[in-house]
């Protein structure tokens, strides 16, 4: 199951600005997921924003918006994205077979999303390092629960070089020298 850019949707679920500062490698989340939305955007591959009750959690972190010029914003009720009909609508008219999930909490909103577009037929792979919860082994705990229904666990750079495909391609030139150069100074942890 290799990720390709036509076939992919990047998917953001609830990274906002109220809930983040209790959120364990918060900050490291909206980093990871506003560069590979960055990234995804330069790609053409469509990216997805939810927000949970904004009036109480407040909207999208404002660092994460600002990388992503290009999304589409969904507010939902449900803790499962896929749960509120005009989502689950749209994303089957898309025609985007592959979502590639992050956010936060990783053990409610971005976990229920994950089992409903998995119970749906989607390929989900669950972005590891721009996933995250108020306390670490909910994350993880969550994590080992997708990859036991079926979800895969990836890395940024997993996705980035399989969007990517070609070193001899121009997109991949343009994306080296705007994303890629200095990925590998920043320490990252996985939950």
């Amino acid at each position: 199951m290799r990720l390709s850019r036509e076939k992919s949707l990047l998917l953001i679920v609830d990274l906002q600005a109220g809930l983040l500062p209790v959120i364990e490698h918060g900050e490291q989340a909206v980093t990871e997921a506003a560069w590979l939305g960055a990234l995804a955007g330069s790609l053409e591959v469509p990216v997805w924003v939810t927000e949970q009750y904004p009036q109480g959690l407040g909207g999208s972190e404002p660092r994460l918006l600002e990388a992503l010029p290009d999304h589409r914003l969904w507010q939902k009720l449900h803790f499962g994205a896929h749960d509120e009909p005009a989502f689950a609508e749209a994303l089957a008219e898309s025609g985007k077979r592959q979502v590639v999930l992050c956010g936060s909490e990783a053990h409610i909103c971005v976990m229920q999303t994950g089992l409903g577009l998995l119970e749906a037929g989607y390929e989900v792979y669950w972005l590891v390092e721009a996933t995250a919860s108020r306390r670490v082994g909910e994350a993880r705990l969550a994590r080992e629960r997708m990859t036991q229904a079926g979800a895969v666990a990836v890395s940024a750079d997993m996705v980035a070089y399989e969007w990517l495909q070609r070193c001899d391609d121009e997109r991949f030139k343009q994306a080296h020298r705007r994303f890629l150069k200095g990925r590998s100074a920043r320490p990252l942890t996985f939950n």
